[in-house]
């Protein structure tokens, strides 16, 4: 069975390939050139070549980067324009990774597709991954069944630890700058988003901090710098207990400061996006932010709208992130939050 394996250049790919190879699959890398980063493209590059070359596979190298710009790029800029925290990667999964590049490999007569995530698939599902601490199967939330079912992940039944020990000791040729840490979190931001949206706005606009009954109380310097539940960067001379960013209010460059009680929601609204037109209303699993735990609600799907009721109250929601709803350890679908 011929298998297009995406490649990175990191640790987790490669032992995928490893890993399928062990297991009989007849494996070729794909690697994406997405952001515009040239240099970090040619590391990557050499290092998917040197992967390819000690596991005798064929590497197949796609230029992807307008497609990227146009579908993943662009919606991470207007979004911190709304005033809205993206999550780039929930887009990039189904458009570009399990998109553009799926069908690609099935153009070029590929049986299945690969990658390194931690997460599981089964029946037309996603699935949580073993190791909790580096599942990866909220990022995964929006692809379809069809290519779900596809879909290989060699190491979403390990633990990281596990990955990391076993990968050294037989992949001994390997090495590469992301040996030692762990790849980006947005691959075309290297260090602050801010840093992004500096070439496309004036981030460094001076504007007014109110409280949740709308009063003037500090300045902050420019709405773009925050998001929900931030804490720092902003001057209430007043305030005699720290302050967290409530909302953002693009249209008057402003934010709404409060204390931590007032962040906490009980209601999130989100756009759906990927939950079955089949779906029933009921009590699920919910996850409104990649880092946080599963809590429990009722959630309801009325036309394009997801409602949760949560049982108890979330902290730090920003609108833009993506609501996912599981059942036990499936990913049934989700939205990005309104």
């Amino acid at each position: 069975m011929k298998v297009a394996l995406l490649l990175s250049g990191g640790i987790d790919s490669a032992y995928s390939a490893y890993l399928l190879q062990k297991q009989g699959y007849d494996v070729e890398g794909f690697y994406l050139k997405l952001h515009k980063d040239e240099k970090k493209h040619q590391e990557n590059i050499q290092s998917v070549k040197n992967i390819g070359k000690n596991l005798n596979i064929k590497i197949h190298v796609l230029d992807a980067m307008e497609l990227f710009e146009k579908e993943v790029y662009n919606y991470f800029i207007s979004s911190y324009k709304n005033g809205f925290t993206p999550n780039p990667c929930t887009v990039c999964n189904p458009r570009m990774k399990f998109g553009f590049a799926f069908a690609k490999a099935i153009e070029m007569g590929f049986d299945k597709i690969a990658s390194g995530h931690y997460a599981l698939s089964g029946d037309g599902y996603i699935k949580e991954a073993f190791d909790d601490t580096k599942d990866q199967s909220y990022f995964l939330f929006g692809l379809k069944k069809d290519v779900i079912e596809k879909i290989i992940f060699p190491l979403g039944g390990m633990y990281k630890s596990e990955v990391k020990k076993e990968a050294f000791e037989k992949l001994e040729w390997f090495s590469h700058p992301q040996t030692y840490k762990e790849s980006q979190e947005i691959c075309f931001v290297d260090n602050d988003y801010i840093d992004i949206l500096k070439y496309h706005f004036d981030v460094n606009k001076t504007g007014n901090v109110r409280n949740s009954k709308g009063e003037i109380i500090g300045k902050h310097k420019g709405y773009m710098h925050y998001t929900v539940g931030k804490r720092r960067g902003f001057d209430v001379p007043l305030a005699k207990e720290p302050h967290y960013v409530l909302k953002i209010n693009p249209r008057q460059n402003s934010i709404t400061a409060g204390l931590f009680d007032e962040l906490a929601i009980h209601k999130i609204k989100a756009v759906n996006f990927s939950l079955d037109d089949g779906f029933i209303n009921g009590e699920y699993s919910v996850k409104a932010r990649y880092k946080s735990k599963k809590t429990k609600a009722y959630v309801e799907k009325k036309g394009d709208l997801i409602y949760a009721k949560l049982y108890e109250p979330l902290f730090g929601v920003a609108k833009g992130q993506a609501l996912v709803i599981y059942k036990d350890d499936l990913v049934l679908g989700g939205g990005f939050i309104a």
